[in-house]
């Protein structure tokens, strides 16, 4: 059984931050509504920054091994 993977919030916030620059880039849109796109631009940066800091946080719990921090070398499989 093939299990449909769905986006993840990192995933989301990236995709919407992308199109809110677009946006913000193309100049079509007054300066209330740029502050708001620029204010939730800034929510969705502040999202995607916590979870790349959880995952960090896992990666080095899962490398953590004894209570001492080994270093694992990256292989390319």
């Amino acid at each position: 059984m093939t299990r449909k993977k769905t986006p993840s919030q990192f995933e989301n916030a990236m995709e919407e931050l992308e199109k809110l620059v677009e946006q913000m880039e193309q100049g079509d849109i007054s300066l209330e509504e740029s502050l708001k796109t620029f204010e939730r631009g800034i929510k969705l940066t502040r999202t995607c920054q916590q979870a790349l800091q959880d995952a960090e946080q896992k990666v080095q719990i899962l490398l953590e091994k004894n209570g001492q921090q080994t270093l694992e070398p990256f292989t390319d499989a």
